[in-house]
């Protein structure tokens, strides 16, 4: 593989972002949806092998206190093969003067995680706009 990896948004093919995100698979998110959160996201990681877009990543930071890694996405093709596990560890490094890094993991993810260091929080609680969705999705419980 002969990976070339970027750190700034600004020659991204935002459709083809929305293409990864689609069959990596974490769900539809349309190029503008991308676009605007990337843009806002203070660290940002995409990784090409040669010109296709293979993984990509961020971080919503605030510069001190807390980063909060999202949206790492690998093409099924790369999946395996650590492409994900360096895109987490390169946020993190990123984030490292942060007093806290903070991410949640899709279900069955965790596991993953885990082996970068990350711990489970008793205290994580979150409003989601579609909570019946995030529910159905194991990703909140209903208590």
């Amino acid at each position: 593989m002969d990976l070339t990896w970027r750190y700034d948004q600004h020659e991204t093919n935002w459709n083809e972002l929305s293409e990864l995100y689609r069959i990596a698979p974490l769900g539809t998110k349309s190029a503008d949806h991308l676009r605007e959160v990337f843009c806002n996201s203070r660290y940002v990681c995409f990784v090409h092998d040669k010109e296709a877009l293979v993984g990509a990543g961020r971080a919503l930071a605030d510069g001190r206190d807390c980063s909060y890694i999202c949206d790492v996405a690998v093409h099924p093709d790369y999946q395996g093969t650590g492409l994900g596990k360096r895109i987490v560890q390169k946020l993190m490094e990123f984030s490292k003067n942060h007093t806290k890094i903070i991410l949640y993991a899709n279900p069955g993810k965790e596991g993953f995680y885990r082996k970068l260091g990350f711990k489970m929080m008793n205290t994580a609680m979150a409003i989601f706009r579609d909570r019946e969705g995030a529910v159905r999705a194991g990703v909140l419980r209903d208590e």
